[in-house]
């Protein structure tokens, strides 16, 4: 391609709405346009990037026996409330009506329309196991879009769906996923761990997540040096050392804390550790008040509170003041669990029910009670683990110290289970001619996010830095001076030369000084950088690669050697 015909719009000013290294690349680089927030067109040089990662991630699935197929974006209600998700999924679906007034939504996912499709296909256990695969734009009505592509209201996702006879077979076309998905990303060339996830809306019990480790992600995770323990940290089930089990149980006792009301507050009013106190949360749950209480020094994972009371998220908030005094008597931060009002709904971290002498809310304003204990003088529904893990926590798995970092999701699996072939009464007939319903699994990647993933690993402060098998070119040559005949000769020569061969080739003749030209291709990232300057008279030309300091003067003669080895690195070939 000739840059001089090329649409690439780039900038030298990073635009104000981009906070991340790759949000802000990928618009200077003219490779994204925001139309409105969350939303975006892919442009030339971007989309070719798209391609490229959509074939790599086709090449693994069909090498795992999965089977390509296009479905609608557009999906009936009906299929949804089937399965209960059509409330269930909340305000990031987008919804709308046609002519005739008929309910539909834009897929923010295909568990239910791929089921749909099976149950009036596949009759008989003979046609399973069967994967099916479909790389789609997919539509969530983010509340907050942010980081460009990492995340955003629409995008470019590839979900597969396994279909199998019994749990073993699921677990087995779940495997087979998971090492697709591992040389995917592999190839891809990102840094990734796989982790323990939440399943969230999708449903099943177990799900692992694919993250690509950055600074910039947005996904906490928890993980062991020691061992193979790693998770999200909404799914990261956390050891809570307490060292107060033995102690003597006091006498309780009120105590004036005139306007303490945070935990700070009250471990310099008191001069103990937070850790001797029960912290009390909040919340409203469609008009009914939930107590939650957890160690003083802790904070609440609301996912693990939200799956334990079976809700989402949108159908929760907290309670405001009014709500807080009904419940309690007193004003904010005095609540406390002794004689909270009839009927409340009192959730307990399970620690809380081991640790003595707490100092908990009186349940009246300006007051705390010191040496409360559960089971002598409140009691609660007790859950298992609520809390947040942080670093330093023991590991679950092999009790060393945990240690955390930033991920991308890029990819996730679930074992879905039955949950959609029963909601949707998708069955097959086994080897003894009786009905049973389907295994199911799910597996999504994001294409779009995974670009972004990409450019937040390979960047420096001059702009991305593409891997060659994903990079939108493969070679970029610049004719320093456009009105030096020879110069523009030797650099039409390379690139005929190139394209002949089957390397995808930019070629900068621009009418442009070499300082733009330099600047254009160090942030649009071509990864293999041939320079025609002043030695073009010799057949001369300087050979660099984006990701190195290194150039070396060469005769032209020399470069399809050079650009073989490059390409022999990442499994690619020329013709």
């Amino acid at each position: 391609m000739r840059m001089s015909r090329m649409y690439m719009p780039t900038l030298k000013e990073v635009p104000s709405e981009a906070e991340i290294p790759s949000h802000q690349l990928l618009l200077r680089a003219g490779m994204i346009r925001q139309l409105v927030s969350g939303i975006y067109s892919y442009l030339p040089l971007g989309y070719r990037v798209i391609r490229k990662v959509e074939e790599i991630v086709r090449e693994e699935m069909d090498k795992a026996g999965a089977q390509e197929l296009l479905m609608s974006a557009i999906q009936p209600k009906e299929l949804w409330e089937a399965t209960g998700r059509w409330d269930d999924f909340g305000p990031e679906m987008w919804k709308l009506k046609d002519r005739h007034e008929r309910e539909f939504c834009l897929g923010p996912t295909h568990e239910e329309y791929f089921t749909n499709l099976i149950k009036n296909e596949v009759k008989s256990y003979k046609q399973l196991p069967l994967n099916l695969y479909q790389i789609q734009t997919k539509y969530r009505d983010e509340k907050r879009p942010r980081f460009g592509m990492m995340r955003s209201r629409e995008f470019i996702m590839k979900d597969a769906y396994s279909f199998d006879t019994d749990s073993q077979k699921m677990r087995e076309s779940y495997d087979i996923m998971w090492e697709a998905y591992a040389k995917i990303f592999k190839r891809l060339g990102l840094n990734f761990r796989v982790v323990e996830g939440d399943t969230g809306t999708m449903g099943g019990k177990i799900s692992h997540e694919f993250m690509a480790m950055s600074d910039a992600g947005e996904g906490m995770i928890a993980y062991c040096d020691s061992c193979d323990y790693a998770a999200t940290d909404e799914k990261a089930q956390v050891v809570y050392v307490n060292n107060q089990e033995d102690a003597e149980l006091l006498e309780m006792e009120k105590v004036n804390t005139p306007g303490v009301t945070t935990i700070d507050g009250l471990e310099e009013f008191f001069e103990i550790d937070k850790s001797r106190f029960g912290k009390v949360i909040v919340y409203n749950l469609n008009g009914e008040a939930i107590v939650v209480m957890i160690p003083g020094d802790r904070e609440l994972n609301e996912t693990k509170l939200f799956n334990h009371l079976g809700v989402a998220e949108h159908d929760i908030e907290m309670a405001d003041e009014d709500m807080i005094m009904v419940i309690s008597g007193a004003e904010k931060g005095y609540t406390g669990p002794i004689n909270l009002k009839e009927g409340t709904r009192l959730l307990v971290d399970s620690r809380i029910a081991k640790m003595k002498n707490l100092i908990v809310g009186a349940n009246e304003t300006d007051y705390h009670i010191k040496n409360v204990n559960y089971g002598r003088d409140f009691e609660g529904e007790l859950v298992d683990d609520l809390l947040m893990v942080i670093e330093g926590d023991t590991c679950p798995k092999c009790g060393d110290v945990l240690k955390m970092a930033r991920g991308i999701e890029v990819g996730n699996i679930f074992q879905l289970g039955t949950k959609y072939s029963e909601g949707l009464n998708a069955k097959f007939l086994d080897e003894n001619g009786k009905e049973r319903v389907f295994y199911m699994g799910s597996y999504g990647i994001g294409i779009t996010r995974s670009v972004a993933a990409i450019v937040e690993q390979y960047h420096d402060d001059k702009g991305i830095i593409w891997p060659l098998n994903t990079a939108p070119y493969h070679v970029i040559i610049t004719v320093i001076n456009s009105k030096n005949q020879e110069q523009v000769e030797l650099g039409e020569k390379l690139y005929k030369k190139l394209l002949e061969s089957g390397v995808e080739v930019l070629l900068d003749d621009r009418k442009e000084r070499a300082g733009v030209k330099f600047n254009d291709r160090d942030l649009i990232g071509i990864p293999i950088r041939i320079t025609v300057g002043k030695r073009a008279p010799e057949s001369i030309v300087e050979y660099s690669l984006r990701a190195s300091d290194d150039k070396e003067e060469y005769h032209v003669d020399e470069i399809m050697d050079l650009i073989k080895e490059e390409f022999q690195k990442y499994g690619l070939s020329l013709k």
